[in-house]
């Protein structure tokens, strides 16, 4: 499971931090890289942050702020990881 599909190599070309707030969060960046994958980072205001990664082959990967993450391949695969570490996979026709 890649984050970004290139994890740490998604330094986004554009946004650092807009702090506008909506739904008790800020957004604290987001950009999109070389590669089209777009990532948004977000601040809850409570030591919780959370991101997303949308990448250019149809998957994306959600870090929540409770400590889950969830990934989909956008073909088919799914993986949730509770905050407790419990994984659930699925892999769907």
């Amino acid at each position: 499971m890649s984050k970004g599909n290139g994890g740490s190599t998604n330094s986004g070309t554009s946004g650092g931090g807009s702090n506008s707030s909506d739904g008790g969060y800020t957004y604290t960046g987001s950009g999109t890289n070389s590669q089209g994958n777009h990532y948004c980072s977000r601040d809850y205001g409570n030591g919780s942050n959370a991101y997303h990664y949308s990448n250019s082959d149809g998957s994306y990967y959600y870090n929540n702020p409770n400590g889950s993450t969830y990934y989909n391949s956008g073909s088919g695969y799914a993986q949730y990881t509770s905050p407790s570490g419990q994984v659930h996979k699925s892999s769907g026709n």
